[in-house]
């Protein structure tokens, strides 16, 4: 074998990883198929990770005991956040609200993708999916928007919400919040529409807009994040401050005024027009998008 010249990669740099995937068939020599899970893009449905009723009913114990952590001030919050959260740790069960919310997000998502995917005919269309620049989240999942696939004679007799995406539908039935996250900002045209529907939805009380102390899923995830923190901070663990604020991680801009907000404050932005930015983005997203920092 000759010696090559060509030097890319450097010994111990690797390709993003995907973790473990089921081989599906293969259709060629160089296409295996595999399943792939998908993360849709700018929503966030209630979260299902309790697994079932005596699971989320264990959670709202959890969350009744961060709620006395933090009237007590034993739990790393402001003032602010305190009296937002304290009402959905209190006077809901909180944990047994967002699983059951979540089963009917997925049974939602079930009827809405069975009725839009099926043709007048009967038979099923295939699905369409526009991913990220940046395709993979850290945990393997595609990020996308998915819709179903139409031709383009059926595009052009169509309105732009008649083709949207599975993902708007989420947003309009209520069931998604729509969660934003910079640099993956939906389009000219999308991004209107996406407020829109959103709107409308907590407006008219739709899904999960039903009981006004629901949590979006990213302020459940906190939630839980905070009370394994003061947790460990109430059993004497000497943890650095940074950890202990380790339960928000990222910053909140108004879309409308252009103001951007500490992550603790992401309440002072209405939940449709919340753009989410991950600290290692917030200079980037400060000269793109010409944010003013609210001190």
């Amino acid at each position: 074998m000759d010696k090559t010249q060509i030097l890319w990669s450097p010994a111990g740099q690797n390709l993003p990883s995907l973790g473990a995937r089921a081989l599906t068939d293969i259709s060629d020599g160089d296409t295996p198929n595999i399943r792939m899970p998908i993360r849709m893009l700018s929503i966030d449905t209630p979260e299902v990770t309790a697994r079932s009723e005596r699971g989320a009913a264990r959670v709202d114990a959890k969350f009744a005991q961060l709620a006395l952590w933090i009237k007590a001030g034993k739990a790393p919050v402001s003032r602010a956040f305190s009296r937002h959260i304290l009402p959905k740790l209190e006077d809901v069960a909180g944990g047994t609200l967002q699983y059951l919310q979540g089963k009917h997000a997925s049974a939602y998502h079930q009827q809405i993708v069975d009725q839009r995917l099926t043709k007048p005919s009967g038979s099923k269309r295939k699905l369409f999916i526009r991913s990220a620049e940046q395709p993979f989240d850290t945990y393997g999942r595609l990020l996308a928007y998915i819709s179903p696939s139409y031709s383009a004679k059926e595009r052009a007799a169509m309105t732009r919400r008649e083709r949207a995406s599975f993902n708007l539908d989420m947003l309009e039935s209520g069931w998604a919040a729509p969660f934003i996250l910079f640099p993956t900002i939906p389009g000219e045209l999308d991004l209107p529409l996406l407020i829109e529907v959103s709107v409308a939805a907590k407006d008219e009380k739709r899904g999960q807009y039903v009981n006004a102390l629901s949590m979006p899923g990213y302020e459940y995830r906190m939630c839980e994040k905070l009370y394994n923190i003061t947790k460990k901070l109430v059993a004497g663990d000497d943890m650095r401050y940074s950890l202990q604020l380790g339960w928000r991680s990222r910053y909140c801009a108004d879309m409308r005024q252009r103001n951007l907000h500490k992550p603790e404050d992401y309440m002072q932005v209405p939940e449709p027009y919340r753009l989410w930015i991950w600290p290692e983005d917030v200079q980037e997203s400060i000269g793109a998008l010409n944010l003013v920092p609210v001190t």
